[in-house]
């Protein structure tokens, strides 16, 4: 018990926030650039543009189909090599932007085309041009639909951060380790720390989610 006690020092529970706070603007940063792109490459991948929308699902499939530590190894290590040298934190971003961009592109595609397509056929029977109709009658359907996986897709990004610790970003598992490292008796109390701020930081986002539904749905 006291080993409990002494582990949560205000000293610690400081270090840890200080990780927590690295894990909320990486996974902000790469939340607000890969709904951008995905939104993009989902759209692209919609519209059936020739020739296009094929090499965008290419790279899209092929990107869902790597995993997100090698993608990790291959922003920090391997863009290195050809003379791109990012930061720990700019790296990370940018392996969890690329990677959260090809799974949040096909949540996109696969809501759009979940709306039915008589939607479509309505707008346009009442005078809206396919873009006009896309935007003001099917997107709006969609966003809807996309709302739960888009979401569950956030909460798997803020978890996978904790991938970052293996190029020593100093997100919050890694202030654990240096916590429990200095102490082994901490481990525990640690990886009690560790569940509880990542559960209030996800639950606060399916909280959000929640509002986001029942507000679309009046």
């Amino acid at each position: 018990m006291s080993d409990f006690i002494a582990a949560y020092s205000w000293e610690n529970i400081r270090y840890l926030l200080q990780g927590l706070l690295v894990t909320i603007e990486v996974s902000v940063i790469s939340i607000i650039f890969s709904f951008i792109i995905g939104a993009i490459l989902g759209l692209t991948r919609y519209i059936k543009v020739k020739r296009l929308s094929a090499i965008v699902g290419f790279v899209i499939d092929l990107i869902r189909n790597l995993p997100l530590l090698l993608i990790l190894f291959f922003v920090y290590f391997g863009l290195a090599n050809v003379g791109i040298r990012l930061s720990i934190f700019w790296s990370a971003t940018l392996a969890m932007t690329v990677f959260e961009s090809a799974m949040l592109a096909e949540i996109i595609r696969s809501g759009i085309q979940a709306v039915e397509p008589g939607q479509m056929e309505g707008a346009r029977a009442n005078g809206l041009t396919y873009w006009q109709g896309l935007r003001v009658i099917v997107l709006p359907q969609a966003l809807k639909k996309m709302i739960p996986p888009l979401v569950s897709q956030f909460i798997s990004l803020i978890k996978d951060t904790s991938l970052a610790t293996i190029i020593v970003l100093p997100e919050l598992l890694y202030h654990a380790q240096l916590v429990y490292g200095q102490n082994t008796n901490y481990v525990i109390p640690m990886f009690v720390a560790l569940a509880v701020m990542y559960f209030v930081v996800c639950y606060a986002l399916s909280l959000v989610s929640r509002y986001l539904e029942r507000r679309l749905a009046r």
